[in-house]
């Protein structure tokens, strides 16, 4: 048997990326603007269906910016998805923002409507108005923004719709990341398209994306010289990776079939096997199904650590799902709303029986029979 690494998911290129990055080279753009940037943020928002797109140097820049933008100041609190990674919440607090997490529901493992709601009908009564609201698409399968929106709406909450896991999924009909006022898309390593590490802010509001850029070269006026009327940062991102995420945009729908024919795999390979369930996809989403995740029966004598250790042995990469944010020490005495009327909460739940299964899309059917024969094994 092979002893070759898999992995949980990592880069995969097209090909035609060498010849953007060689562009920059040839053109001596080497700079954190360029030809590259600009043609990227076109095309990525053509493809989305946005108005315009800032490209920046990660998605927690994107994050950051948006929270900024929607006017985030130290006090302010801003309702965010508590089953997700720590990026989408920690820049509420660089803004001096203070977060209040949502439990996540069991029909598509993101924000509940109903926590939702109860929060906001607490928050209420406590002379609370949050400004914001993050939601996250986890895993590739979109929220139920539909809910959501209108929860949100009736409180004049602005929505940041964090879709970095999730490009190229749709929520009927329409492309995952275009549904808040802001949309958040990251291009790390390891998601279904990368630039090496690269973020980008889209938004059908011009200002806000005009005003992204701004602030991403460390808020530079319109002048002949070096002239600061506020706080910028150095978050755009640079020529040559944009070169990149060029070339993975035109693979962007294939790297989507090749996603979901890794999950219908599992789903197909497990479904005699009562103990394990797929992770379920919201109703009106099609999922770029960026991991694909189980979870196992809280009575299963196979547990998730058994499952990652068996699979490390064979040299093969899996991982827990996400630790929920109000678990995290760093957020021990922030506020939180569960999903249920008491007990765990649904995120909790989730992570205490989920498992993230290798993903990549460079593996072949034979990769993932290795992986399937491993898991099975261990139920029989």
């Amino acid at each position: 048997m092979s002893s070759e690494r898999i992995f949980l998911a990592s880069p995969h290129m097209g090909g035609l990326e060498r010849e953007f990055v060689k562009e920059a080279f040839d053109t001596n753009w080497i700079a954190p603007l360029g030809p590259n940037v600009n043609e990227f943020e076109k095309e990525l928002s053509e493809y989305v269906g946005v108005k315009s797109a800032a490209a920046l140097s990660s998605g927690t820049s994107a994050i950051h910016l948006a929270v900024k933008l929607l006017g985030i100041t130290k006090g302010d609190y801003v309702l965010c998805s508590s089953l997700t990674f720590c990026a989408s919440c920690n820049p509420i607090v660089y803004e001096g923002g203070i977060p209040v997490f949502i439990d996540a529901e069991p029909e598509s493992f993101n924000m509940s409507p109903k926590a939702l709601k109860k929060a906001l009908e607490d928050l209420k009564v406590k002379g609370i108005t949050p400004k914001v609201a993050i939601v996250v698409n986890l895993y590739g399968n979109s929220a139920n923004i539909e809910a959501i929106k209108e929860l949100c709406d009736s409180y004049n909450v602005k929505i940041i719709e964090d879709a970095a896991e999730s490009l190229g999924s749709t929520y009927k009909g329409k492309m995952s990341g275009t549904f808040g006022d802001i949309g958040i898309y990251s291009f790390n390593g390891n998601k279904i398209i990368t630039t090496s590490g690269g973020g980008a802010l889209v938004s059908n509001n011009d200002e806000y994306v005009k005003k992204a850029r701004f602030l991403s070269t460390q808020a530079k006026e319109a002048m002949p010289y070096y002239e600061h009327k506020g706080i910028g940062y150095n978050y755009r991102m640079s020529n040559v990776v944009a070169g990149i995420g060029r070339g993975q945009l035109r693979v962007l729908d294939r790297r989507v079939k090749e996603k979901n024919h890794i999950f219908e795999t599992y789903k197909e390979a497990f479904k005699e096997i009562d103990d394990i369930k797929m992770m379920p996809i919201t109703e009106g989403c099609t999922s770029n199904q960026w991991l694909s995740v189980i979870t196992l029966k809280e009575e299963s004598k196979v547990k998730p650590t058994d499952i990652i250790e068996a699979l490390e042995k064979e040299n093969i990469e899996s991982r827990r799902i996400w630790k929920p944010m109000n678990l995290q020490p760093v957020y021990k005495d922030n506020m939180f709303y569960n999903h249920n009327e008491n007990g765990i909460s649904v995120g909790e739940d989730i992570f205490n029986r989920g498992v993230c299964l290798p993903s990549d899309t460079k593996m072949t059917n034979d990769d993932l029979k290795r992986v399937i024969n491993i898991i099975t094994s261990l139920f029989n």
